[in-house]
């Protein structure tokens, strides 16, 4: 299949004869299929995603990818991902899991940290596919044997693996005098590799292979603020991770792990991001508090609180594995006599929930618990219940220097936006189960509304209190943008099935104009202070230098 040999000139392959590739999955999507879906989640083991036919898009980490034919596509353990194809035909999508394991230790870990090496080349996901016929030819083999019966077949399609990831390897390697990494994202992972170095701009300059003047303005102009600022944050953010998990750390430890051989400098950068000097976070993180209610969850992270117990039905047990390095975290059970019993067991010290559906009897069950902060949800934004619950849990000074920043952040955002987009006429539209939903400024869209400032099409708010809205009625708006979030059940993706194949549906001007963006649902949805945060960094993926 692949015949020719290469001579691979680069010491960082000197241990890949150590290194273990095991398919655990794949599956095939083709014409059969109208469009094919990845919902968001985060993903556990290695994945690659070849698109033989069709068009569509990808996101690892919010970096959204667009995805073409012949275009071969991986993930790493950890990454939140989602993605979407359309215009299939018989050809289709190849979707593969895998394992890596790095035999001299045995350790998933190292064989991470090998894996990045190797694959240094890659961008934002995407590989060097020099041959995507030899990729092709290579995949429908491995489809082929890996679902036979007969498990020599089944070995053989292991072996036909490990030559699809030779291929990777190697095309790579020959594409690295053309084709590398953006400067400013090497830069970022170089940054994040030697934070407890002593960094300086023109070291990082010199990593991008740029100016230090047109360095610090590119970098600014990605990621929203300056390196420095990044590297303190960065550094910050790993000194409160030690800080959560052990608390027997002294301060000056702490400091000097992290980067920062003085205390007192690392305590006044401390409380400058996150509101509170080194010592009360430590008290803090002591702290024990419940997130009885999925709404409550976002208001805590961005007080930069793990629940040490929240509903089990709510898709963040990924995100607190994997950016907080815990498993600490108690799954509420569906039934409220259930998660009562699992609150008394703990006990935390306080517990968070939201006045919707809470009746008088839960109310005085939880009281007898611990302390409940009950968030007064109707009548009042997003901000003001992060501002109640920070009253309630004496972290208000925690709140305000997270506003604070979550204006300068939407600022830059939106400075960043063409003019164009900003004066499209914009309508967010939610799709769940059979029905439709525009959203309002009292929701997830105020990201839009309130701190783009963006105009919703006119008449626009005759619907916004409408649970579930016609097709007819979204007709009859006019507006230049439409934004659609999807919901991730098979009900709601059939919905949007029909929706795309509809004349009504495709006389749409936004849609006729291609000035569409799809969503998939989850977290993003939840009107808090953390997905908030969240739903700026998608708009700009979603949007930067795009028309």
């Amino acid at each position: 299949m692949h015949d020719t040999y290469v001579n691979i000139p680069s010491a960082r392959f000197d241990p890949l004869d150590h290194m273990h590739f095991k398919l655990t999955y794949i599956d095939h999507t083709n014409e059969n299929t109208s469009e094919w879906f990845l919902k968001k989640h985060f993903i556990e083991t290695y994945m690659l995603i070849f698109v033989v036919s069709g068009q569509g898009w990808l996101r690892i980490d919010g970096n959204f990818v667009e995805l073409h034919s012949g275009g071969l596509y991986i993930g790493f353990p950890g990454q939140l991902v989602e993605a979407n194809v359309h215009s299939l035909d018989e050809y289709g999508v190849y979707h593969m899991s895998f394992d890596v394991m790095f035999t001299r230790e045995q350790d998933r870990v190292v064989a991470l940290d090998r894996m990045k090496q190797l694959l240094r080349y890659e961008v934002n996901g995407e590989l060097t596919s020099l041959s995507p016929v030899v990729v092709g030819e290579l995949c429908q083999m491995i489809y082929q044997f890996i679902l036979d019966k007969d498990g020599l077949q089944r070995y053989y399609g292991q072996i036909r693996f490990q030559e699809l990831m030779y291929t990777i390897f190697s095309d790579g390697v020959l594409a690295a005098e053309n084709e590398q990494a953006l400067p400013v994202e090497q830069v970022k992972v170089y940054l994040e590799q030697n934070y407890t170095n002593k960094l300086s701009i023109q070291e990082l300059a010199a990593v991008a292979r740029m100016s230090s003047r047109h360095f610090m303005r590119v970098f600014k102009k990605r990621y929203g603020c300056s390196a420095m600022d990044y590297l303190t944050s960065y550094r910050i953010k790993q000194a409160q991770m030690l800080m959560r998990n052990d608390h027997n750390y002294r301060l000056k430890d702490v400091a000097s792990y992290v980067g920062y051989q003085d205390e007192s400098y690392f305590r006044r950068k401390f409380k400058q991001i996150s509101g509170i000097p080194p010592a009360a976070f430590l008290r803090n993180s002591k702290q024990k508090i419940a997130a009885v209610h999925p709404f409550s969850i976002g208001i805590l992270l961005a007080l930069q609180i793990i629940p040490c117990a929240a509903p089990a039905s709510h898709p963040w047990t990924y995100y607190y594995r994997r950016k907080y390095q815990t498993d600490k975290v108690i799954p509420l059970a569906l039934g409220e006599n259930t998660w009562v019993e699992q609150l008394q067991s703990l006990p935390p010290d306080y517990i968070v929930t939201v006045s919707t559906d809470l009746s008088e009897s839960l109310q005085s069950q939880l009281q007898s618990v611990a302390p409940v902060c009950t968030v007064p949800w109707e009548n009042n934004d997003w901000k003001e219940h992060l501002r109640v619950v920070a009253r309630f849990l004496d972290r208000s000074d925690i709140a305000e220097v997270w506003l604070k920043r979550y204006e300068e952040r939407a600022a830059q955002v939106k400075e960043e936006l063409a003019v164009t987009i900003r004066e499209d006429e914009l309508l967010v539209l939610k799709v769940y189960g059979e029905h439709l939903q525009v959203l309002s400024s009292a929701s997830i869209a105020s990201v839009f509304y309130e701190d783009m400032e963006m105009n919703a099409p006119a008449g626009a708010e005759t619907l916004w209190n409408k649970d579930s809205v016609t097709l007819q009625e979204v007709s009859t708006l006019h507006f230049g943008r439409l934004l659609l979030i999807i919901g991730e059940d098979e009900t709601s993706k059939q919905t949007w099935t029909c929706l795309r194949a509809s004349d009504e549906w495709n006389n749409i001007a936004a849609v006729r104009n291609g000035k569409m963006d799809v969503l998939m649902s989850s977290v993003l949805l939840d009107y808090t202070a953390f997905t908030h945060e969240l739903m700026l960094h998608e708009l700009l993926k979603l949007w930067h230098d795009r028309p």
